[in-house]
């Protein structure tokens, strides 16, 4: 679950780690009430407006603005709530603006330079361990950087049985050409963040930048955070921090409906009982020369309710141009799904526009096949693997 920039700030917080301060606004009018409010708390002078959306590159699309007085907070802020704001990481149309974080100005001048790092914190699938990643490349696009200087990309691997150690955070610290004050603050940061990202159950924390002040504070100016959706249990005032105006409005129905259910950007929707079988379907789907449109999990029963409510799930995608129905019948017979599907074929009518293969294997697959294949309904039925994948080709062309 993706939160917010000051919710992620909220959490940091909450361990210790130093953020930029900020209140988030929902108009123009909070926005200055806010920014007042800020200037009585920390003293500064210039206020920074930021977008609140689930995606980075906010300031490249327009949604992180500097206000040298509460003239421009106002104007700003009317600017960018309510705008579509378009980033590297949203798609084509961008993602709508509900609310501003009104943040103080942390580049202030001093005794020293400013400096900006990146650093995040992740699991490392590959060796079963969280690491942070981190770089003296702070501010600019992680991807790029990685790409033309490898070298300036440091990573640092916690062994799960010891935890983070105080050398590590030293290294850290050293590797980013840290001295004096700044390198003692960034050994309490980087151990103050690590234990927020294991507190709450995080798959991610990445923090670009982190900022070393002109005083040599070390304080996080961004928070980009995703939760683990399966420990929310655990944290039940970080479950409430979701904000489901910024997810797939499909996937927040589906979800609602109890479906496993992932929007892409493919042609040929799935609908499938259990995880693998439904990876598995992808592949021949893109074996077959097409791309998927979801990944659909019905789960252990596939009645005419349940498999009425997925093709309309899976129809609200204006991309979808067959839809493939992939069922073992283990849990659930075939002949039961094969009922299912054709009494769902009948409930919908014409609202069905696009061909309809089904492969139905294990419990009474032949009999199922039998009821597709008599039911008078343009339904392509297939046993096989293959012969899936070749009905798929048949229903679109190719």
């Amino acid at each position: 679950m993706d939160i917010h920039e000051y919710q992620g700030k909220e959490i940091l917080a909450s361990y210790g780690v130093k953020v930029q301060r900020g209140h988030v606004a929902n108009n123009p009018q909070e926005a200055v009430a806010m920014a007042k409010q800020l200037t009585a708390e920390t003293g500064t002078g210039w206020h920074v407006i930021k977008a609140q959306v689930h995606a980075g590159g906010r300031g490249k699309g327009g949604g992180v603005k500097l206000a040298k007085n509460l003239q421009q907070v106002e104007e700003l802020a009317e600017q960018i709530i309510g705008m579509q704001l378009i980033t590297p990481q949203t798609s084509a149309e961008g993602k709508k603006v509900h609310k501003v974080l009104i943040a103080e100005d942390v580049y202030y001048p001093g005794e020293s330079e400013t400096s900006e790092f990146y650093m995040s914190v992740l699991l490392n699938r590959g060796k079963g361990r969280n690491m942070i990643m981190y770089s003296t490349e702070g501010g600019m696009d992680i991807e790029e950087v990685a790409e033309k200087t490898p070298h300036l990309i440091f990573t640092e691997e916690i062994d799960p049985a010891v935890g983070l150690q105080a050398f590590q955070a030293r290294r850290i610290a050293f590797n980013l050409g840290l001295s004096g004050a700044a390198f003692k603050e960034m050994t309490q940061f980087v151990p103050a963040l690590y234990n927020a990202y294991v507190g709450c159950d995080a798959t991610m924390f990445e923090i670009n930048p982190v900022l070393k002040t002109s005083d040599n504070k070390i304080i996080a100016v961004d928070a980009k955070v995703n939760l683990d959706d399966n420990a929310l249990y655990r944290h039940p005032k970080y479950a409430e921090m979701r904000d489901i105006r910024e997810e797939n409005p499909i996937e927040v129905e589906a979800k609602a409906a109890g479906l496993n259910y992932v929007d892409l950007d493919g042609t040929v929707g799935c609908m499938v009982n259990g995880a693998g079988l439904a990876m598995a379907t992808m592949d021949l789907i893109k074996y077959a020369g097409f791309e998927p449109a979801n990944f659909l999990d019905v789960g252990g029963t596939a009645d005419a309710k349940r498999v009425e409510l997925a093709f309309r799930i899976i129809l609200k995608d204006p991309n979808v141009k067959a839809i493939l129905i992939n069922i073992f019948g283990g849990i659930v017979r075939c002949d039961r799904v094969a009922q299912g599907v054709i009494d769902a074929y009948k409930n919908m009518g014409d609202s069905i526009k696009v061909p309809i293969i089904v492969r139905l294997q294990g419990t009474n697959a032949e009999l199922a096949k039998e009821m597709i294949d008599n039911s008078g309904m343009p339904i392509l039925s297939a046993v096989q693997f293959q012969e899936a994948a070749d009905q798929v080709k048949k229903a679109l062309g190719s």
